[in-house]
């Protein structure tokens, strides 16, 4: 995984720069996750296993000071996330297949949710989510017979991170853990 690991040296030299707020962050990020998902020749297959119960979430590395983890999402055909908020910078880079993102905002009189927008990510495909740009969002494999391997960058150690999914009809919140889908991990 040596791609990998000059992904991970580089990120960290960005995340460390005084002056990286989450503009910046996200400009050079995006060129970073740009240039490692460009190439699908880097991560091991034991982190692109599909599950037929649900897409799994395998952890591929967490920033010591928990400033940033990477994860490796794995949508089996047809598998969709619930509705749901990340509270952190995020940025999702697809390796390969296909997904669609449906983007939502809640309305903070009513509490309900409408939809915002929905575009389909191909390989290469960078899209962003933050409380600042947008952080409520529904993912699924836009592919009915293949797996699709997305690689997610996210302000936090995003597998131990209270964050909320939201009921599609009412919009009403309930806290979430992510866990991660690696051996060993519940």
């Amino acid at each position: 995984m040596v791609r990998f690991d000059d992904f991970i040296q580089a990120f960290t030299q960005l995340i460390e720069q005084p002056d990286c707020d989450e503009p910046r962050l996200f400009s050079q990020g995006k060129q970073l996750l740009s240039e490692l998902v460009s190439q699908d020749d880097w991560l091991p297959a034991e982190f692109t296993r599909a599950s037929a119960q649900r897409y799994q979430q395998y952890l591929l590395h967490c920033d010591p000071q928990q400033r940033f983890s990477v994860v490796s999402f794995v949508w089996g055909p047809g598998q969709v996330s619930p509705i749901h908020d990340h509270t952190v910078w995020g940025m999702i880079g697809v390796l390969r297949g296909a997904e669609i993102c449906e983007e939502f905002e809640r309305d903070p009189a009513s509490g309900r949710l409408s939809a915002s927008g929905r575009h389909r990510l191909l390989p290469g495909d960078i899209d962003l989510v933050s409380p600042r740009v947008g952080d409520i969002h529904r993912v699924s494999n836009a592919l009915s017979d293949l797996p699709t391997v997305s690689i997610h960058i996210y302000g936090a150690d995003i597998g131990n991170l209270e964050r909320h999914v939201y009921a599609a009809d009412t919009g009403a919140i309930q806290p979430f853990v992510s866990g991660y889908s690696n051996p060993g991990d519940s």
